[in-house]
């Protein structure tokens, strides 16, 4: 795993330069509310594994599609989950890779019938078979997706872990004109500087971290967040960390039982991350 993230790094220093584009104007409701009640699980949604090669995406992917989804239906937001190193493969060669996707995150959360966000969502977890995701093949994922569902424009949402925390950052330091309404990347890093952490500001993002990860320590998430917040941006941006918490602070955070278990010196975490997405929207 280290010598993964290693070697990641060192891609993510060579990869080309991102393209500089005309910044969107932005809309976010940035109201930080405390949901009270439990929904039920939504049991009755669909979840489909799509292997590499199905269809016109760049990955292979599960998608969910909640209980009330119709083709011809209303719209609803979009999760896209980003997975950590452990769970690449390649679906197109070898079908049952893709279940590797399910290990962590919403995609075990749906698996193991405990998916129950306040508002329904589409959630789709795609598969990197490349060894790094790869920040065009994430942008044409997404777009991918957002035009073949039937997809709430405004309420795109990115989240992931380890090395999907990496593709969050590196997803919204690449272009200024992403679709991403909010992002919650876990226990991931990048590289940083003036242009990149003023493309981050335009989006509000939510770090989490814990404060014990060898594999991922925790300095990029403590440099990059008082960073963009010196920029004044539209939505504060948050971090959370954990005492005492190595490199598994996704679960946590996913499932919410890392609630109160945060160090108080930063963002407390009392609300759940799919609420505190839901709250901003994007044109």
């Amino acid at each position: 795993m280290v010598n993964v993230l290693a070697v990641a790094l060192i891609l993510l220093g060579c990869s080309k330069d991102p393209i500089q584009l005309s910044p969107e104007p932005e809309t976010s409701n940035p109201v930080d509310t405390t949901t009270t009640s439990k929904p039920t699980p939504d049991t009755g949604g669909i979840h489909k594994a799509m292997l590499l090669g199905s269809d016109a995406a760049p990955y292979g992917y599960y998608v969910y599609t909640p209980s009330t989804y119709k083709k011809d239906g209303p719209t609803f937001p979009l999760l896209i989950f980003l997975h950590g190193a452990g769970e690449t493969g390649n679906s197109k060669t070898s079908p049952v890779e893709l279940d590797k996707v399910l290990v962590n995150g919403p995609p075990n959360m749906i698996k193991n019938k405990t998916w129950a966000p306040t508002h329904p969502m589409i959630v789709v977890s795609p598969q990197c078979h490349e060894g790094w995701w790869d920040r065009d093949h994430v942008r044409q994922f997404i777009k991918f997706i957002s035009t073949t569902y039937r997809v709430d424009q405004k309420r795109i949402y990115l989240t992931g872990l380890s090395m999907g925390g990496y593709g969050t950052f590196d997803q919204l330091n690449s272009y200024d004109d992403n679709q991403i309404a909010a992002a919650v990347p876990i226990a991931g890093s990048g590289l940083m500087n003036a242009l990149f952490t003023q493309r981050i500001s335009k989006v509000p993002i939510w770090v989490f971290h814990g404060e014990a990860d060898k594999i991922v320590p925790p300095d990029f998430s403590k440099a990059i967040v008082p960073a963009i917040n010196a920029l004044n941006p539209k939505v504060r941006a948050k971090l959370t960390l954990y005492p005492g918490v190595e490199h598994n602070s996704w679960k946590m955070t996913y499932t919410g039982s890392g609630m109160g278990k945060e160090d108080p010196a930063y963002d407390p975490f009392a609300m759940d991350i799919y609420n505190w997405m839901y709250q901003y929207t994007k044109p």
